[in-house]
């Protein structure tokens, strides 16, 4: 379908790849929990263009480059791992107050989708694994509408896990929102494991 070769393990592999939660996964949930649903799509539409900048570059060739000049990859690698340290320390030490309403939530809605955005190009290795993963599903001879057909599919799946875990996360924290000091732990929590991330990365690119 599609001109999409094993059409049907294309899917699957697109929502296993979902269902590992990253740096992405903590950037929605965290502003959900924190903001409302407002600024939790605004998260996901932020991870959304992240991933679609380097579904694009995988399709331009981008990886060859990065390839070719390895010392650009380390670089964007680490300011990738500065930015998910400081995020998470900004977690640390935010104040939890109430969610925002009306048009304040709004301005919450697009700083988080900065936020996301930059968290979701903090990874590099992302383009790679396009790369990889597109030319398994290709057959020979393809034409560039079926990469296109291919990044659609990506983004749409991806947009409506993505939605799911904002209407999840939104219950969950208006459940818990009796309780301030489980939302100021949940933030708490996703500053940590933010900088774990960062760590990680460090650790992979000694």
């Amino acid at each position: 379908m599609f001109d999409i070769q094993n059409y049907a393990s294309f899917l699957a592999a697109i929502v296993v790849f979902q269902l590992i939660p990253g740096p992405g996964t903590l950037a929605i949930l965290n502003a959900t929990a924190r903001s409302g649903i407002r600024a939790g799509i605004g998260a996901v539409l932020g991870t959304l263009a992240g991933d679609f900048v380097y579904m694009l570059a995988a399709v331009l060739g981008l990886a060859a480059v990065l390839a070719a000049y390895p010392q650009v990859l380390a670089a964007a690698q680490w300011l990738g791992i500065a930015y998910l340290c400081w995020l998470g320390l900004k977690l640390l030490f935010a104040r939890v107050d109430a969610a925002p309403a009306g048009a304040a939530a709004g301005r919450q809605g697009r700083v988080y989708f900065r936020q996301a955005f930059a968290v979701s190009l903090t990874n590099p290795k992302v383009v790679m694994f396009f790369m990889a993963f597109f030319p398994l599903f290709l057959h020979p001879g393809s034409t560039p509408g079926t990469l296109v057909a291919m990044m659609l599919h990506v983004t749409v799946i991806a947009f409506v896990y993505q939605a799911g875990l904002v209407l999840v996360g939104n219950a969950a924290a208006r459940r818990f929102a009796r309780w301030p000091q489980a939302r100021r732990l949940a933030t708490r929590l996703a500053g940590i494991a933010l900088i774990g991330f960062g760590a990680r990365l460090a650790l992979d690119n000694r």
